[in-house]
């Protein structure tokens, strides 16, 4: 089979304070920004894209869509997230097999979820 989607690229949140958001994604992910403009600021998250962006005026925010960030430990993480100032947005939890996720929301009340997966490896 020929597959044309090539897997995740890029996960955005969008924030009303991208300066604070900055700040906040720059600790929380431990990364600085490899892209630094007020319209989009961008991490490389172990290959990964993690986007910021100023958000809309009268934008609806949605908690339905959830992308997980895969994590090495899922309790540390998810206390360091905490300590940073995000709140639980559901508890961690075993999905089968040794897999354990868990979602946060950000100051902005952003869905940012961790995932600890010891069977995923990259192809």
């Amino acid at each position: 089979m020929n597959n044309n989607i090539l897997g995740l690229r890029t996960t955005i949140y969008m924030v009303p304070d991208i300066e604070k958001a900055k700040s906040w994604y720059t600790k929380a992910f431990d990364t600085d920004p490899y892209f630094d403009e007020p319209f989009y600021v961008g991490y490389n998250i172990g290959g990964y894209e993690l986007g910021l962006q100023p958000e809309k005026v009268g934008q609806k925010r949605a908690d339905n869509i959830e992308s997980y960030w895969g994590v090495k430990d899922i309790r540390k993480e998810h206390e360091r997230f905490i300590k940073l100032g995000a709140t639980e947005h559901t508890e961690i939890r075993e999905v089968g097999g040794g897999i354990e996720v868990t979602t946060l929301l950000d100051p902005w009340k952003n869905v940012i979820g961790l995932i600890y997966n010891p069977h995923f490896k990259l192809p």
